[in-house]
């Protein structure tokens, strides 16, 4: 208990404002004590009551000298010298005058509301046992008879003390109530600026900072509202998940203000394009989403869909700019496609994909094969991530054979998957999940590492020597090491640049840009061979083959295997032979399953061929048997 007294003084020294406040109060009082005992001196010197008026006198010194104090900022000194010295002065004319029958008694709760006012709490129970011990005092020195008390004639001097006592009170307890007053406004605007911090906190932790929508916290749970109204009145709800088509297109070129700008504009559209009952949220970056309550059927959301297209199709004005753009919406609806806030999210996600998939600018809702092909996507991207580690992936050979003659000329490495459960994969099945998640560039690697290993020991096992080709994707020319891996795996296993031809798409050869150019010419400058494959299927460009330096075109398995009894096949492919040969280009022909076709391609003057007519894809050791028992040139 005492710790906790002590500390309040100690908290009031170090606090400015309360030191302010207390000094002023201080100043206060002494003021009206002035003006108090210079009427009650008057009083006593007009009555003749010398000992009175000594007292009055010491006691206005007292105060002067409190006043000095207080105005040089010992104001705990000065506090401590008048409620002390009064205290005594007031004991002492109580004692010598009339005792108990004074009215002078009057200035004791006088002095302890001024006390109450500005002292430390030992300080006012000090004055307070120091009273009540007087006034014992004075009681038992009456009783006993040591001391005699006679009341003085009521008169007008004795309505001058207690009138001045009762003033000093007054003022005493109305500065009191206006401090107290002006602490409770103080007290309430602190409460109030406490409420507005909370309701902005509240709000900020709700909403976007940028566009001042309602983020994923907030419309979560109004989802889950409207969901349980829905519920129980069997009714649906929507969840539309938005993203802007191109959107970093936008916010590379003109900056992330514009894009920041145009992000807020797009808000602003989508707020009108529904109720008021439904909810706009921005989930980040550049997607939105929309929860409608209370649906009808599928036409209405369809249409607040379309209509949210038609609104974002309008021109943005940026920068003095009209910039155009478009979005892509995904729809989840309660019950069909869940019952909670994250399924629900999780498949309009879904959604928006397959609209992103089907050409943009496009709405689609959930159905539950999009789930199962997701999951069977993240299935087999996982146990991709596996296979690497576990050493899971096999290169079969395919014989590439010269079409006239027959003989071995190259072979093309094509990668399997033994997986341990679901046997032999096929490339088409897992290449393009790993395009998608970027394990391709591992994959290809390894893919380049192990042709270069396997031909090592083929030549070291005495086979002539002849040219292998690797696919490779374009992920792994964005990736930009690309030259410096194939320089190691060739130094790695000893092998001349001539023995590795690589495969391109066309749609890698479409990136046409200077680093992408001085990358093929400095692979051609090592020693390596190029070959466009499946030519004819993508975006077939004549100025390509002479900038890229390719060597080979890869006719595609489609033109080959429709080429009997097909004029038209049969124009394309002899169009894409011709062209070869005048561009010095070899040819070779996927896909060749029967004699009749070989022939056929022969005479149109293709080169070389591929396909189960000569042999299937080959594990190692089969294809050094093949090898062993065809024809190889030197």
């Amino acid at each position: 208990m005492t710790r906790a007294q002590d500390s309040q003084p100690s908290y009031e020294l170090n606090d400015p404002l309360e030191r302010r406040l207390q000094t002023r109060r201080l100043g206060q009082i002494i003021q009206v004590q002035c003006g108090v005992l210079l009427l009650i001196g008057t009083q006593t010197l007009l009555a003749q009551s010398w000992f009175n008026s000594a007292l009055v006198l010491l006691a206005l010194a007292v105060v002067m000298l409190g006043q000095q104090l207080n105005k040089r900022g010992a104001t705990d000194a000065a506090i401590v010298l008048l409620l002390v010295s009064l205290t005594g002065l007031v004991t002492l004319s109580l004692w010598f005058s009339q005792g108990l029958y004074s009215g002078v008694l009057l200035s004791y709760p006088a002095i302890l509301i001024v006390a109450g006012m500005v002292a430390p709490v030992r300080l006012f129970i000090g004055l307070l046992l120091a009273m009540l011990a007087s006034v014992a005092g004075m009681t038992y020195a009456s009783l006993s008879g040591l001391l005699v008390f006679h009341p003085w004639p009521i008169g007008v001097g004795r309505m001058i003390n207690v009138s001045s006592i009762l003033v000093m009170c007054a003022v005493a307890v109305w500065l009191l109530a206006d401090d107290l007053r002006r602490t409770l406004l103080r007290l309430q605007q602190e409460i109030q600026r406490v409420k507005d911090s909370e309701a902005s906190f509240t709000h900020l932790a709700q909403h976007d900072a940028l566009t001042n929508l309602p983020n994923r916290l907030l419309v979560s749970d109004r989802m889950e509202q409207a969901i349980g109204q829905a519920r129980r009145y069997g009714k649906r709800v929507a969840l539309l998940f938005l993203d802007l088509d191109n959107f970093k297109t936008i916010n590379d070129s003109l900056g992330h203000a514009a894009g920041d700008e145009l992000l807020k504009q797009v808000a602003l559209r989508l707020q009108d394009s529904v109720r008021d009952m439904d909810t706009v949220s921005r989930q980040g970056g550049d997607e939105f989403l929309m929860a409608l309550s209370d649906v009808d059927d599928l036409a209405a959301v369809s249409a607040v869909a379309a209509k949210v297209q038609g609104r974002l199709t309008q021109p943005f004005n940026l920068k003095g700019m009209q910039i155009v753009t478009s979005i892509s919406i995904g729809i989840a609806l309660f019950p069909e496609d869940g019952d909670d806030f994250e399924t629900l999210l999780r498949h309009a996600d879904m959604a928006m994909y397959q609209a992103k998939a089907a050409g943009r600018n496009a709405f689609c809702f959930f159905d539950a094969q999009m789930n199962a092909v997701t999951r069977e996507r993240l299935s087999l991207e996982l146990d991709l991530r596996q296979a690497l580690l576990r050493d899971e992936f096999v290169l079969h050979y395919q014989p590439i054979v010269d079409l006239n003659t027959g003989r071995l000329l190259a072979a093309e490495a094509l990668i399997r998957w033994q997986h341990p459960e679901r046997g032999m994969v096929t490339p088409d099945t897992f290449i393009p999940v790993a395009e998608q998640s970027g394990l391709i560039v591992e994959i290809g690697e390894w893919v380049l590492h192990e042709t270069c290993r396997q031909m090592m020991l083929w030549q070291a096992a005495g086979l002539p020597r002849f040219v292998v080709s690797v696919n490779l994707s374009s992920v792994q020319f964005r990736r930009g090491n690309l030259e410096s891996l194939i320089r190691s795996a060739l130094d790695r296993f000893g092998l001349q640049p001539g023995c590795l031809e690589l495969e391109l798409t066309e749609s890698i050869l479409l990136q046409d840009s200077e680093v992408f150019i001085g990358l093929l010419h400095r692979l051609k400058a090592l020693g390596l061979r190029l070959s466009i494959d499946d030519f004819g299927t993508g975006y077939s460009n004549l100025s390509y083959l002479q900038r890229f330096r390719v060597d080979k075109l890869k006719i595609d398995q489609s033109f080959v295997r429709r080429l009997q009894g097909n004029a038209q096949e049969q124009a394309i492919v002899t169009a894409i032979i011709q062209m070869a040969k005048s561009l010095n280009l070899l040819t070779t022909a996927e896909g060749i399953e029967d004699e009749a076709t070989r022939q056929l391609l022969a005479a149109l003057g293709c080169d070389q061929g591929q396909g189960y007519l000569f042999a299937r894809p080959l594990a190692a050791d089969d294809f050094r048997a093949f090898v062993a028992a065809t024809q190889v040139p030197a």
